[in-house]
């Protein structure tokens, strides 16, 4: 069993390289740079988010923790879906700059949203009064 503060400590990290290197993907890809093409731009993002993953599975499941029952975890859950919609878009399937900017924009607010609810555990979040 893996202990649960290194997992914690794996998946702040493991969210830490995630979102810096979407915001570096994101900026490459609005200046039309050969650097995305890269091996490492392909391939590293996928590595890192699931071991981000992985290590939130098994977090919540050592706590016993079911997003049914922990409104701030599904809230996760949902904010984390809309987080790759945005991510998809701004990186690959939005037809101009400008949605893809905008989409950019709007995945790295979703991402401090989630951020603030695990820190909060609060469904609302930063969102909260």
């Amino acid at each position: 069993m893996i202990d649960y503060a290194t997992l914690k400590a794996t998946h702040v990290g493991c969210a830490a390289l995630s979102i810096a290197g979407f915001v570096l993907r994101w900026g490459l890809m609005l200046v039309d740079s050969a650097l995305l093409r890269a091996r490492a731009a392909r391939v590293l993002p996928h590595v890192i988010d699931t071991v981000l993953l992985a290590s939130a599975l098994l977090m919540a499941w050592q706590l016993r923790i079911d997003p049914r029952e922990a409104p701030w975890l599904a809230a996760k859950i949902i904010a984390l879906l809309a987080y790759i919609v945005l991510g998809v878009i701004a990186l690959r399937r939005g037809r101009t700059r400008l949605v893809r900017a905008l989409a950019g924009g709007a995945a790295i607010a979703v991402f401090a949203y989630i951020v603030s609810v695990a820190l909060s555990r609060s469904a609302l979040g930063f969102l909260a009064p």
